[in-house]
């Protein structure tokens, strides 16, 4: 029987160009201020775990470019 080569799975998650995630312990340091800000009430950890990883995500994202002006032909 031929020998076949195994092809790299597609599966393979490489790092994106461009994309950086904040790591878990920015996420936490962040959900933690959410917690301290909100004068430390409990019963919310879920809530201000993610408002920090959505607030962290977004200011790793590069901001999309505005539309210019549209030209209008006289």
């Amino acid at each position: 029987m031929p020998k076949t080569t195994k092809s790299p799975s597609p599966m393979v998650n490489k790092p994106r160009a461009g994309a950086i995630h904040p790591t878990t312990e920015e996420i936490a340091l962040r959900a933690y201020h959410i917690y301290l800000e909100r004068g430390g009430a409990p019963g919310n950890a879920l809530e201000d775990w993610t408002s920090a990883e959505r607030e962290l995500l977004g200011k790793t994202r590069k901001p999309r470019r505005k539309p210019g002006p549209k030209l209008v032909a006289a």
